[in-house]
């Protein structure tokens, strides 16, 4: 398979149907669940910690989303990671809003020592896992990804993971690779839980995967193309919404092999 064919893994992903367990915010579960049965996986909100650990392990892949944290849920997220660890599934922090407060930091940090598969967040957010500082305006982004490359590249290799920083155009960098990925629309912005469903898509990409960066490309350029059909069927954000799940699910690998726009270099 070629390091960046994103189509042979979208294939495989539609074959393989992968359990995808979401320990994800309120407002995300609806639409982050929508998203992946369009994409074709299977999604699971499963956020007790009685059984968070239990089901990581059944999982293809975990995502954990600090978007609307508690300290039950963050104890959940953390024995869930160490299950998904010592399972070998894949997992992905989507570490939503981090630098905005002491207690998100001081669990950006806790997951972060966790060993993520892939950190997916928007350039203010990375930055902020990065450089343990604050920053972003609440979910908002006030940096672009563009002002995280070097940042994003730093911490793929002090994690061991593959970070994505996702805004008008995205990068992922396993801190030897960087791919940009252009496409989407800007209605996507303006829709809830988008970006927060991505990280989902990123875990269904990742189960079973060989190469976690080529796999997140995968899942980036998918969402941008059918971002980019959804747009023009769309006159608004409620519009968009739906259009966009019907573009996903229309998505084959004729078409994101011909409308992906990527682009590979060295990492900074």
């Amino acid at each position: 398979m070629h390091s960046l064919d994103p189509a042979a893994h979208l294939t495989r992903v539609r074959a393989t149907t992968p359990l995808v367990h979401n320990i994800t915010n309120h407002v995300a579960m609806n639409p982050m669940a929508n998203v992946l049965l369009a994409l074709g996986a299977s999604p699971a909100m499963v956020h007790a910690r009685e059984e968070a650990a239990e089901f990581a392990a059944l999982a293809g892949a975990l995502t954990l989303n600090i978007g609307t944290l508690s300290p039950h849920w963050l104890d959940a997220m953390d024995d869930a990671a160490r299950a998904a660890t010592a399972a070998g599934t894949p997992w992905v922090l989507d570490p939503v809003a981090v630098g905005a407060t002491r207690f998100r930091r001081e669990a950006g940090d806790r997951l972060l020592a966790l060993a993520p598969s892939v950190i997916r967040g928007n350039a203010s957010e990375i930055l902020a896992l990065a450089e343990r500082t604050g920053g972003g305006r609440g979910v908002d982004s006030t940096a672009a990804p563009e002002g995280a490359e070097a940042a994003a590249a730093s911490l793929a290799r002090r994690s061991g993971a593959v970070v994505a920083v996702t805004g008008e155009r995205d990068l992922v960098t396993d801190g030897t690779r960087l791919a940009r990925v252009a496409g989407g629309h800007p209605l996507m912005p303006r829709v809830t839980a988008l970006g927060c469903s991505l990280s989902g898509v990123v875990g269904a990409f990742l189960a079973g995967a060989e190469d976690p960066f080529a796999a997140t490309v995968a899942a980036l350029a998918s969402y941008a193309v059918a971002g980019e059909q959804a747009g023009e069927a769309a006159r608004g954000p409620g519009s968009f919404a739906v259009a966009f799940l019907d573009a996903l699910h229309a998505l084959d690998a004729t078409t994101l092999t011909e409308h992906a726009r990527l682009e590979l270099t060295d990492a900074p």
